[in-house]
């Protein structure tokens, strides 16, 4: 019984770790295998290991508070300091787990993960490893390469692994994305985005020549390979015999081309900062908030359902560009008063 809430819940002498396993496989088949793949991580290698063999019931907000601390603390690599994000990641699972231990397998009266306190974390924000410069100097040193039109996709829309043909609509340049690409124990697994909704967004007529240009050469490429050729869907990217790429792939060969880059510039010259592939969907993000586009244009071209998550994530940018609002706003109310004395001493004349 809950003193607090008067509700009854029969006694169970389920342990954490008996309830976790059991709740992970009943969500096997109910969500992506990423987000499966994170579940299982944070309670095989964090959650268990800690309080599995506490009976559930037993289960305390103090318990489970001290959980996080002590994971923040020591629980990473050697007794190092856990992140705050990989923390937070596992509060969500436990949260998540404990509130079907009360609203559906009823044999917790409150949850305790709700009502737990985590240490005080600052999140980062987004960095802008590149500017637009850079990027245009690393597309030209990856110019030569037949995954080119792969990173311009990555630069200009935020495009990765998934994307099919028949989801390129080159005469009006657009691409709808409607998948994701991960990679569990080692396999390349696909599954829907992250809001379970596809998007469409329009490219710019250079970047539709470019994948013209792709296209073509794939196709050079897939007779060339003859009966080697690995039929797999569609994908727009892919090796030289058809097999789909995996994202460490595209990333190793990103920072190949990065140092191939620094390599071949001039002593004098700044050399190109390492980026990560992610990195470039932040430089896009940032370039068009920069640039005026409006927020919920930015959000849906991210794939961002709720306009108020890129508002979040991207607020440092959004101040910056606001900095100087003020003045354009005084400017906008002198020019009004200027332009309406001087029609009114037209009148006067």
């Amino acid at each position: 019984m809950s003193p607090r809430r008067g509700e009854y819940v029969n006694r169970s002498t389920s342990t954490v770790a008996g309830y976790l396993a059991e709740w992970v496989e009943a969500h096997a088949s109910t969500v992506k295998p990423k987000t499966l793949a994170g579940y299982r991580h944070d309670i095989d290698h964090y959650i268990v290991p800690r309080i599995g063999r506490m009976r559930l019931q037993a289960l305390r907000p103090a318990v489970i508070s001290k959980l996080y601390r002590d994971l923040a603390e020591h629980g990473g690599q050697d007794g190092q300091p856990l992140a705050a994000t990989t923390v937070s990641h596992i509060h969500r699972t436990l949260r998540k787990a404990l509130a079907d231990a009360v609203q559906v397998d009823q044999i917790l009266a409150i949850n305790p993960a709700a009502r737990s306190k985590r240490p005080r974390s600052h999140a980062a924000e987004p960095t802008q490893v590149w500017s637009a410069e850079q990027l245009d100097a690393f597309l030209t040193a990856a110019r030569s390469h037949r995954l080119f039109a792969f990173y311009r996709l990555a630069a200009y829309t935020g495009a990765l692994l998934y994307l099919r043909w028949h989801a390129i609509d080159l005469d009006a340049a657009e691409i709808t994305f409607g998948g994701s690409t991960a990679v569990i124990r080692g396999q390349r697994v696909e599954g829907t985005t992250k809001g379970g909704r596809s998007r469409t967004v329009s490219i710019d007529g250079e970047t539709a020549a470019i994948l013209r240009e792709h296209r073509r050469q794939q196709a050079a490429e897939r007779l060339s390979a003859g009966s080697a050729w690995n039929d797999s869907g569609g994908l727009v990217f892919t090796n030289r015999w058809g097999e789909p790429l995996y994202p460490d792939t595209v990333s190793a060969l990103m920072t190949k081309l990065i140092n191939a880059h620094n390599r071949s510039t001039t002593p004098s010259a700044a050399p190109l900062p390492h980026a990560r592939l992610h990195d470039l969907r932040h430089l896009h993000a940032t370039t068009l908030l920069l640039a005026g586009v409006p927020v919920h244009v930015v959000a849906a071209r991210l794939g961002h359902a709720d306009p108020a998550v890129t508002l979040r994530v991207y607020s440092h940018v959004l101040r910056e560009h606001a900095a100087g609002v003020g003045d354009i706003f005084a400017q906008a109310v002198k020019a009004s008063v200027s332009k309406s004395a001087g029609q009114t001493g037209k009148d006067d004349q």
